[in-house]
């Protein structure tokens, strides 16, 4: 199979490695174009791609295409590329806010289509794609695509209807999670902990808590209670989270989030 990646940005690359590192694919399988010349070059050093001479090159001999451009720039390379995709050929997107069916419109014809949603984390491994489909991609080739997906991380099928919400809790939220460690960090900070050490504690504590989440398969508001011991220094935390709404503040972000996705 041909793996072919328009654009070669951060998410671009994160798949990239996740696949080769996974053994799905090798280097000679993968094609590529990006817009500067330094993006193609340090790609092509980096992972051993073949880089090709423009986005409908590489549209024409994919098997599986991969559209990794911002959605400000997919009306300019759909138009580079729709008379070059052929009828067998799986398109995967990962242009947040861009539905199936405008993406069908812009391609002006029905072809084999997959929407994904990806998050940075993807760039060590541990990213978290939310994937629908339209009607044309067969069972078998989501199985495939999924593989790829899931290269990089965890994949899973939702229905289209639920993407904006995917945007929310986990496409953009890794910039929250950052925004929770800094503070976490600033925290420390103010107790006189070095803030580099204070950084490695904090980032450490988010990642053991998420892992503790997903491989005991207990709720989040249990696991809390397991650290909230009566009177104790956790307790008194919660309690200012609370009075700040911490919670909403949250919910809110999500909120903003899968309402911007569901208009853009």
């Amino acid at each position: 199979m041909k793996i072919g990646f328009i654009g070669l940005g951060n998410m671009a690359k994160a798949m990239i490695g996740g696949m080769l590192a996974k053994g799905v694919a090798k280097p000679e399988e993968i094609l590529g174009f990006a817009k500067t010349e330094k993006t193609r070059q340090d790609v092509k050093e980096k992972y051993g791609i073949q880089i090709l001479e423009d986005n409908a090159a590489v549209a024409a001999l994919a098997d599986a295409l991969i559209l990794a451009v911002k959605p400000q720039m997919f009306g300019e390379v759909i138009r580079q590329i729709k008379d070059a995709v052929r009828e067998d050929t799986l398109v995967v997107s990962i242009a947040a806010g861009k539905t199936i069916v405008q993406m069908e419109e812009s391609f002006g014809k029905k072809i084999k289509l997959v929407r994904c949603m990806p998050n940075t984390p993807a760039m060590v491994g541990e990213g978290c794609s939310g994937v629908c489909r339209n009607e044309l991609v067969e069972d078998k080739e989501m199985e495939q695509c999924m593989e790829l997906l899931g290269s990089f991380g965890i994949a899973e099928e939702v229905p289209e209807r639920l993407m904006d919400a995917v945007v929310g809790v986990s496409g953009s939220s890794p910039a929250f999670v950052f925004m929770f460690l800094e503070a976490l960090a600033d925290g420390a900070v103010k107790a006189g902990m070095p803030r580099a050490q204070a950084y490695r504690f904090a980032a450490q504590t988010v990642l053991g808590s998420a892992k503790l989440m997903l491989e005991t398969g207990k709720h989040p508001g249990e696991l809390k209670d397991m650290v909230c011991s009566p009177g104790g220094t956790t307790i008194e935390g919660v309690e200012a989270l609370e009075k700040r709404g911490f919670r909403s503040a949250v919910m809110t972000a999500v909120d903003a989030c899968v309402k911007k996705s569901e208009n853009m």
